[in-house]
């Protein structure tokens, strides 16, 4: 019941505040390490099969440490005071979810489309895309952002909350932690291709689960606002294993489907063009408005989540309390 109470918590505090720039952010932290162990590393390894070797003691380093001393301090704050411990591992669990960050992102650009400010648009979606969007017209302004915070439903929301639900805070940082290293080094290129290649696989692993779980709330959303359930249900049956990533396409395809349009296509990133899956049947075109219906989404998936784990928990402590 602690557990729940604790995750609806930080929830409403992330909702609240977000992520403000004078609180120090674990993630930041983190990133720092990842880049000081990558300089260490490469200093030390040359050859292929020791960036191999050297890529799986990464995640080990990282994630490993980032649980042993989220663990450490709330054991000593519990020491000092059993509350004092809540109050920072809700604070810690705030740390590691971004509904209110995807969204303000989301809306950015979508303020921007609204005043028709091309220009201004391609520069919000570009502080959340790896792609190059400086020739993007609006439509494919809205495919990069409708993709970004669909994709971003599991990393940034309801995978941090599952692994609080199984180890706390400590494992909700150690996944954000894999998270951060597949983003840093997680690429299939020539300078990752050896280093990260655990780093992206823990990855994928970690969050194989969760975006099969947001898959399905996000069904239910889309039923419960009267969008195409069904058809969202459809494409993520007929289209999400397209996707490049294994778990990426599970919840883009059901935006897809729910609201009718096609994501996917040819990307930019660095100059070279590639082309992505396309998911979804593309009824309608595009239109800054699904922005917010995938934002709308992604508040009813989280606040589905969080309401799932408040009635667990209440449901046990009734069976307890009638035994």
């Amino acid at each position: 019941m602690i557990v729940s109470l604790v995750i609806m918590a930080a929830y409403l505090l992330d909702r609240l505040i977000g992520d403000p720039r004078w609180l120090p952010h674990p993630v930041i932290g983190m990133g720092h390490a990842i880049s000081a162990l990558e300089k260490a590393i490469r200093r030390k390894v040359r050859s292929d099969r020791g960036l191999k070797r050297a890529g799986i003691l990464l995640p080990f380093i990282v994630a490993g440490g980032s649980f042993v001393l989220a663990w450490g301090l709330l054991r000593v704050l519990a020491w000092i005071h059993p509350w004092l411990s809540v109050v920072v591992e809700i604070v810690l669990i705030a740390t590691t979810i971004a509904s209110k960050g995807l969204k303000d992102a989301g809306m950015a650009v979508y303020r921007a489309l609204q005043a028709n400010d091309l220009t201004a648009a391609r520069r919000e979606l570009g502080m959340i895309v790896g792609r190059d969007t400086q020739q993007l017209d609006e439509p494919e302004i809205v495919r990069g952002t409708v993709e970004t915070v669909a994709e971003n439903i599991v990393d940034a929301i309801i995978s941090p909350l599952f692994y609080v639900l199984i180890g706390g805070a400590p494992l909700a940082l150690a996944y954000r932690a894999v998270n951060t290293l597949d983003s840093m080094v997680g690429y299939k290129n020539e300078k990752y291709l050896h280093l990260g290649w655990a780093s992206a696989r823990l990855d994928d692993v970690a969050n194989y689960i969760p975006a099969r779980m947001t898959a399905v709330m996000l069904v239910i959303a889309s039923w419960l606002y009267r969008l195409d359930a069904a058809r969202s249900w459809r494409t993520i049956k007929r289209d999400a294993r397209l996707h490049p990533s294994p778990n990426s396409g599970f919840p883009e395809s059901a935006v897809a489907g729910a609201l009718g349009i096609r994501l996917g296509g040819y990307n930019v990133y660095h100059g070279i063009r590639s082309f992505r899956a396309y998911m979804g049947e593309g009824i309608r075109p595009l239109e800054s408005k699904d922005i917010r219906h995938t934002i709308r989404l992604m508040f009813a998936v989280s606040t589905m989540f969080v309401g799932l784990c408040l009635m667990g928990a209440a449901g046990c402590f009734a069976l307890g309390w009638m035994q």
